[in-house]
């Protein structure tokens, strides 16, 4: 889960190497200044998928800051493909930025295998706080053969709650549409990307 962090507490980034992958030239200089603001020094960017593999061919990165709207790429895809390959950087932490924060794409970002979602116009507390929480963030990564690859989500299994028949009356249906509704908030993103219970 989640846990509320005190971004005034020291917490020394000079010597992260981050990637930014953004096609907007002025949303990545924004993340780069709020970045240099935190104290990292080593800051590279791009602006397609094709233009990030090549870079993290060749450099070891920290941290991936990716908006999935590229511009001919589907980020998603790149973030599948990256925690699929050999690369050194395959289980860094990625968190995705975007002005599109429906539903759909939240799960969206969790099912490719992104550490975090942050909503645009990002605000550097935020970015911030979501910075330290995967930086602090213990848990493995899982790999299944021919699916997904990323942060396990499980917590132990403690069986199905008592008194009943294994479904619990807010579990989600197994289909679920489109989303119809506005943009989640922080708080709302913060609760889809935290461990989830698994029952069998």
């Amino acid at each position: 889960m989640a846990k509320s962090i005190d971004v005034n507490s020291k917490f020394n980034l000079s010597s992260a190497v981050v990637m930014i992958i953004d096609r907007n030239t002025h949303s990545a200089d924004v993340i780069s200044q709020i970045l240099s603001g935190f104290g990292v020094h080593k800051v590279s960017r791009a602006q397609s998928a094709a233009e990030a593999l090549k870079q993290l061919s060749v450099h070891a990165v920290d941290l991936i800051i990716i908006d999935p709207e590229l511009e001919a790429d589907d980020g998603y895809a790149f973030v599948r493909d990256l925690r699929n390959s050999s690369s050194e950087n395959r289980f860094k932490p990625i968190i995705i930025t975007s002005g599109h924060a429906r539903i759909s794409k939240v799960w969206g970002g969790r099912d490719c295998g992104a550490n975090f979602f942050v909503a645009k116009p990002i605000t550097p507390a935020v970015l911030l706080e979501r910075i330290y929480w995967v930086a602090a963030d213990h848990r493995k990564i899982v790999e299944e053969q021919g699916g997904y690859v990323g942060p396990d989500r499980r917590f132990k299994f403690e069986g199905p709650p008592l008194g009943s028949d294994g479904r619990r009356s807010a579990d989600l249906p197994a289909e679920v549409g489109e989303q119809v509704g506005g943009n989640l908030s922080e708080t709302e993103l913060s609760g889809m990307f935290k461990p989830q219970k698994i029952l069998i």
